[in-house]
């Protein structure tokens, strides 16, 4: 190839290629407001962002995020921006507004569903159908950025015993506001689970007492997360009590009027308080 040729060759490809490079710069992960260790947040996809900058998750002009118990460990969590998802999504309770994101669990048939509704956007598995691998999810839609912190199930309703990594603790990342879904939870959390999840504002436990874990080992779980609002879930069985007596003077305890409640930064609880929805009691 003749020099001048060569040269026009390589300009462009470098016209091509510049772009590219650019578009990658663009899809840097966003930095998580709650992780301890922020520099270890895997790769990202982008299924609709709209911030100013692609360093952090969208976030609209409202703060306010309203948060409404359909029933088991399902929660209907509604963003500023109107983006509607649903947790431990298994089809039987739904959102009066179609979802855009579900979140599932694979404990059992109560906290998932193989046959979601087509129309569901975002339909996010807990748990991995390749052995030996974690889910890995690190999405944003509208203002919500949705990771997960997988988990081991300690056993299985008809899946056939344990399983590793099969369940996750979700964390939706909403207008400055950490909140965490601890799913069907089997076990005490170690080190490492607390700074992949970090800090947690508001919390989703189940306190069924034995299905998932005795009373005790969950409230140690929920003092280690040193959360303001805790929205106690997957009541089976025991009373409520049993896990609110767990807790001592540091921790207020209310049972609501109703289903839902709608807080935001400002409206944190200034002291832990564990808030009983109608429904759950």
């Amino acid at each position: 190839m003749k020099p001048r040729y060569l040269v026009l060759a390589i300009a462009c490809l470098a016209a091509f290629a510049a772009p590219n490079l650019a578009g990658a710069q663009e899809q840097r992960p966003p930095v998580s407001q709650c992780q301890a260790i922020a520099q270890s947040i895997p790769k990202v996809t982008f299924a609709s962002f709209s911030g100013a900058s692609p360093l952090v998750p969208a976030v609209s002009e409202g703060e306010d995020v309203k948060l409404t118990f359909l029933g088991h460990s399902t929660f209907e969590i509604d963003t500023p921006g109107g983006i509607v998802i649903a947790t431990d999504y298994n089809g039987w309770y739904r959102p009066a507004t179609p979802p855009d994101v579900v979140t599932m669990n694979k404990a059992h048939t109560t906290h998932y569903t193989l046959t979601p509704d087509p129309g569901i956007k975002h339909v996010l598995h807990g748990w991995s159908d390749i052995p030996g691998e974690k889910a890995d999810i690190n999405l944003v839609v509208g203002d919500a950025y949705i990771r997960n912190v997988p988990t081991d199930i300690r056993f299985s309703y008809g899946l056939g015993g344990a399983h590793e990594n099969g369940n996750s603790i979700f964390i939706f990342e909403i207008a400055g506001l950490c909140i965490g879904h601890l799913g069907h939870l089997h076990y005490e959390l170690t080190d490492t689970h607390y700074t992949e999840i970090g800090r947690l504002d508001i919390v989703m436990v189940p306190v069924d007492g034995g299905l998932t874990m005795g009373a005790d080992s969950m409230s140690r779980v929920i003092k280690r997360l040193r959360s303001s609002l805790i929205l106690p879930m997957h009541r089976r069985g025991p009373p409520v009590e049993a896990f609110v007596s767990m807790f001592g003077k540091d921790f207020d305890v209310a049972h609501a009027p109703d289903d839902s409640i709608t807080v935001s930064m400002r409206t944190l609880p200034k002291k832990p308080l564990i808030y009983v929805l109608k429904g759950v009691q």
